[in-house]
């Protein structure tokens, strides 16, 4: 498919949505980033319909950009819509005309090439200072040039990792040791050469978007199994909500199935289960984002079956898509961390528990100020299962030291050819300033 095919059938779905919409402000009321915004005295049916004043060309009104620009991903406006629209689709798009309004074309494909160059270069940084060449090649990231070995076997499924992921890899190699140990075979694609296009949509660059994201369908497509595994919650409502129907729309199929990571593991659990044979014995607690539908539901599930875990419901709320996407309103975002924090110690848990890779690189060093530990969901189940990939990234953003961090990784510095000062600015930009909530203060000896 062409840029510019893409673009128009991207501009197709939006018309076919905003048509569809009957502006009864039901997705407004139900945002949870209404209130926090400030927008808790606006009218939803005001606001809704100058989000489709401003799909439609117009200016719509400051209340319905500011919700546009305040969205979390919940998903709960997709839940209260009685007519079939995705307003989180909708304000999405919303953002591109905005962006468009306000920059010319040029503008924002150079905002968006630069955008995605210092993305590949982070990720690739940040992945080279944790794992050797093994290791990445397991992840399907290769070095350039490197041939990638040849393979006639027809994976069950294509395990897509996304690309922020591998700053955490940690948490995608236990995904696939798990998938070992129950005897699913699939294929890795992920990383900035499989990129979902977000970085592109974010510069509301959507020719090149649609560019890069039908280079990663297609090669997900070639699976006779036509099943994708998602890890990103990100890149999962990018292609199902922005890009896939898209697709599906002008060829007429959908070229596979996507389904997120967690849900894949519950819909398994019964070949989990007879696995899961050291008692992890444990008071944790879930941090949860529900934007994805079923997959907090289906991690609670994961983590009841691991016998010895005790969850406690911290009662504190859940919203968002991934830690990142509450980053829209941060003086909220700090306070729910704050909070959450809080009840963990007043609960007297072992462990916080995280689902995403956002999630846990924004609150893994809490662990040095707090009486519990910080955990991934992964690693729980993978300890269950007698299965374990060291969090180096934790342990590295601990030391609270760029210096200290690179000389750590020195071995793997020379390995991959890497240039000191790079790695040592990717450090203290990616991993130390990676701190919505600061830290309580300097390590102690």
């Amino acid at each position: 498919m062409s840029e510019n095919a893409f673009d128009t059938g991207l501009s197709e779905r939006v018309a076919a949505m905003t048509d569809a919409c009957t502006r009864c402000g039901k997705c407004v009321a139900a945002c949870p980033s209404i209130e926090p915004a400030g927008l808790a005295a606006a009218d939803p049916v005001a606001v809704i319909s100058g989000v489709v004043d401003i799909l439609r060309g117009g200016d719509g009104i400051e209340q319905s950009r500011q919700w546009a620009d305040s969205c979390m991903l919940s998903g709960a406006c997709i839940e209260a819509c009685d007519y079939g629209v995705n307003p989180r689709f909708l304000l999405a798009m919303t953002r591109v005309a905005m962006t468009k309004s306000a920059k010319d074309p040029a503008a924002r494909r150079s905002e968006s090439i630069a955008a995605f160059r210092k993305h590949q270069h982070t990720v690739s940084v940040m992945s080279r200072l944790q794992l050797d060449a093994d290791q990445l090649a397991r992840l399907g990231q290769y070095a350039r040039g490197a041939a990638r070995p040849a393979d006639d076997r027809e994976p069950d499924f294509i395990f897509y990792t996304g690309c922020n992921v591998l700053k955490n890899p940690h948490i995608p190699l236990l995904a696939l040791d798990i998938m070992d140990a129950i005897g699913i075979s699939y294929r890795v694609l992920g990383g900035p050469s499989h990129c979902c296009g977000s970085v592109h949509l974010h510069a509301a660059d959507t020719e090149t978007m649609g560019r890069v994201a039908n280079y990663a369908i297609e090669d997900m497509a070639r699976s006779t199994s036509k099943q994708v595994i998602a890890w990103c919650p990100s890149c999962f409502v990018h292609f199902t909500e922005e890009t896939l129907p898209v697709v599906e729309k002008q060829t007429g199929t959908a070229p596979f199935d996507m389904t997120p990571f967690m849900r894949f593991l519950f819909d398994r659990i019964d070949d989990i289960k007879p696995r899961l044979r050291t008692p992890v014995p444990m008071r944790v607690a879930l941090h949860k984002h529900p934007g994805v539908a079923g997959a907090m539901e289906a991690a609670e599930a994961l983590l009841r079956a691991v016998p010895g875990i005790e969850i406690v419901d911290l009662q504190q709320p859940a919203i968002g898509l991934q830690s990142i996407m509450v980053g829209a309103l941060p003086t909220y975002k700090r306070d729910l961390q704050q909070r959450e924090l809080e009840a963990a110690q007043a609960a007297g848990i072992d462990t916080l528990v995280t689902v995403y890779h956002s999630d846990h690189r924004e609150l893994c060093a809490h662990e040095r100020d707090w009486p519990f530990r910080i955990l991934n969901i992964l690693e729980i189940v993978g300890t269950s299962m007698g299965l374990h990939e060291e969090d180096i990234y934790k342990r590295l953003k601990l030391m609270q030291d760029a210096d200290a961090i690179v000389a750590d990784c020195s071995d793997l510095v020379a390995q991959h050819k890497l240039n000191i000062e790079e790695a040592r600015s990717v450090v203290a930009k990616a991993m130390l300033a990676d701190q919505p909530l600061p830290l309580r203060g300097p390590p102690s000896n």
